[in-house]
C-alpha cells in the first residue's frame, strides 16, 4: 500500500511562485544590511548541544530540538544517570548534538572560534534556518528562517540607532503601511527589581513580563505570585503595566519610578540617547515607542531591547533583538559586548500575504517561450534560444509539436511575457511571430529585429 505523502506539522513545502516571493523578501533585508556595512557568514545547521543548552533559560532549553546519537554512540548512553533518575544527564548522553535554536548563541561561538580572523567590530548578517519544538500556530513554525545582523566589539549606541534605521528601511521597501518599533533596555527591568528587592529573581520577572501580550496582566500576576513574588511587589510593579503618554513622558515618570537604581537610570539614559538620535535623523513609516513591559525572556541580553509589530494585522512581532554585553564569555572570549537584530522572515511573509504587498510580477518565471510546431525546426529553435539566454532571457522550446492551445495554456500558466510562433507561413518569409501574451498583440520580426528588441535586457 502506498504511503500516503505528508510533512512534520510545523514545516512547509514552497511551490516555485511561493520561493519567488521569499527570495525578493531575502534580496530586500540583504541589499539593506550590505548598504549598513554588514558582511555575510553562514554557520552549520546543527550544534554540540553543549554550545545551545543553557543560553535562552528554561523554556528556551526545552524548545531545542535534539539529535539522538546513531551507531557505537548509542552504547555510550549514561545508564547510570538514567538509574539515578538524572534525566537531563541522561539526555545530554543521547543527544549530544541539537538543532539551532536560533543564529546569535552559533554566531557568538562563531566569534570566538574565529576570533584571529575576524576584524573587530565585527558586522556579519547571516540568513538561515532554525528549529524550535514550539507548537505550531499561525505565524509560529517549527522551522523556519531568520535574516540576523550583529556587531560584536563594540559598546557604542551609534549601533541601536543604526538597528532602528536599518528596521525602518527594510520595512519601508517592503511597503508595510506602518509599524511600530518597541524599544526598552534591560537596565530599567534590573533597576526595576531593584526597587522592588526582587533583584535575584530579575530572570523569573522578564520571563513573565515578556508573556504579558499572550496571557495578558492577570496571567501575568499570576505567573510571578507563584513564583513566590510578595503581594507588596507586585503593587508596586503593577503602575508600570498602565504607563501612558509621550515616550519623554514616561522617561520622566521612571526616573522618580528608579531613582534610587543606578543601574535602571544608566538604562534610561541609554534609552533618551536613542530617542534623542531617532528624532534627529528622522523615520520613513516606523513609529519608535518606549514600552517598559518589552522584555524579551532570552537571558543573553543586557541593554536595549527591540521588538517591531505590522499595525493592520493579528501578528506577533515580526522584528527583535537587543544588547548583550557578554554573551562570548560563554566561550572563553570575555568583555567583548555586542548587539544584534533579527527579522522574522517567515511573519514578514504571512503579513505581505494578507496584505497583499508583493509585487505582483515576481512569479513571472519565464520570459519567452517558443512554440513547437514541428520536429524539423527545432534545431534552429534550439539556435535562437542561446541567442536569447544570452541576452539574459529566460526562454523555453516547448518540448513536444503538440496542440497551439495545449502549448499557449502552459505559457499562460508560466506567466510567460512571450510566445514566438514559426509556422510554415514565417518560415517562407524568414520571419517569426511574438505574441504577446498579456495584450494579446502579435507582430513578425526577422531574428536580428527580435534580438535587437531585447538587448537593453543583457
Amino acid at each position: 500500500m502506498a504511503q500516503k505523502p505528508a510533512i512534520p506539522k510545523g514545516t512547509r513545502d514552497f511551490l516555485p511562485s511561493e520561493v519567488a516571493k521569499r527570495t525578493y523578501l531575502f534580496d530586500t533585508i540583504k541589499r539593506v544590511f550590505k548598504r549598513y556595512g554588514f558582511a555575510p557568514i553562514e554557520t552549520p545547521s546543527f550544534e554540540l548541544s553543549s554550545t545551545l543548552l543553557g543560553k535562552y533559560g528554561e523554556e528556551g532549553d526545552r524548545l531545542i530540538f535534539r539529535i539522538l546519537n546513531s551507531g557505537e554512540k548509542m552504547r555510550k548512553a549514561d545508564l547510570e544517570a538514567l538509574a539515578q533518575d538524572n534525566l537531563p544527564r541522561f539526555a545530554n548522553s543521547l543527544a549530544e548534538k541539537a538543532l539551532r535554536y536560533d543564529l546569535t548563541v552559533p554566531f557568538a561561538r562563531f566569534v570566538v572560534q574565529h576570533q584571529n580572523e575576524l576584524q573587530f567590530p565585527f558586522k556579519r548578517y547571516q540568513i538561515q534556518p532554525v528549529w524550535r519544538a514550539d507548537r505550531p500556530q499561525h505565524g509560529r513554525y517549527q522551522e523556519f528562517f531568520q535574516c540576523d545582523a550583529d556587531v560584536v566589539g563594540s559598546d557604542s549606541l551609534l549601533h541601536e540607532v543604526e538597528f532602528i534605521q536599518i528596521f525602518d528601511e527594510v520595512l519601508t521597501a517592503l511597503n508595510l503601511p506602518g509599524f511600530d518599533i518597541q524599544i526598552n533596555n534591560r537596565k530599567i527591568l534590573t533597576g526595576i527589581a531593584e526597587v522592588c528587592d526582587v533583584a535575584q529573581q530579575i530572570v523569573e520577572l522578564t520571563v513573565a513580563i515578556d508573556k504579558l501580550d499572550k496571557i495578558g496582566e492577570e496571567g501575568v500576576f499570576k505567573e510571578l505570585k507563584e513564583k513566590g513574588f510578595s503581594d507588596l511587589t507586585l503593587q508596586k510593579i503593577q503602575p508600570l503595566f498602565e504607563l501612558t503618554g509621550s515616550n519623554q513622558e514616561k522617561i520622566k515618570h521612571l526616573r522618580t519610578f528608579l531613582a534610587s537604581s543606578e543601574i535602571g537610570l544608566k538604562g534610561l539614559d541609554e534609552l533618551q540617547y536613542v530617542f534623542d538620535r531617532i528624532a534627529q535623523l528622522g523615520l520613513a513609516k516606523g513609529t519608535l515607542n518606549f514600552d517598559v513591559t518589552l522584555a524579551r525572556g532570552l537571558n543573553y541580553y543586557t541593554g536595549a531591547i527591540f521588538e517591531v509589530k505590522a499595525q493592520g494585522v493579528k501578528m506577533g512581532s515580526i522584528c527583535g533583538g537587543g544588547r548583550y554585553d557578554d554573551l562570548t564569555a560563554l566561550f572563553g572570549l570575555k568583555n567583548l559586548s555586542g548587539v544584534g537584530i533579527s527579522f522574522g522572515a517567515d511573519r514578514i511573509y504571512d503579513v505581505l500575504t494578507e496584505l497583499q504587498l508583493f509585487p505582483s510580477d515576481l512569479d513571472k518565471s519565464l520570459d519567452i517561450l517558443i512554440a513547437n510546431f514541428e520536429p524539423e525546426t527545432e534545431l534552429a529553435h534550439l539556435q535562437l534560444l542561446q541567442k536569447l539566454r544570452a541576452l539574459g532571457l529566460a526562454a523555453e522550446l516547448y518540448p513536444s509539436s503538440t496542440k497551439l492551445q495545449k502549448q499557449l495554456k502552459y505559457a499562460n500558466d508560466r506567466k510567460a511575457r512571450y510566445v514566438i510562433l514559426v509556422g510554415e507561413e514565417e518560415r517562407q518569409q524568414g520571419k517569426l511571430t511574438l505574441k504577446d501574451m498579456e495584450s494579446g498583440l502579435q507582430q513578425q520580426l526577422s531574428q536580428a529585429e527580435l534580438l535587437t528588441k531585447f538587448e537593453p535586457l543583457a
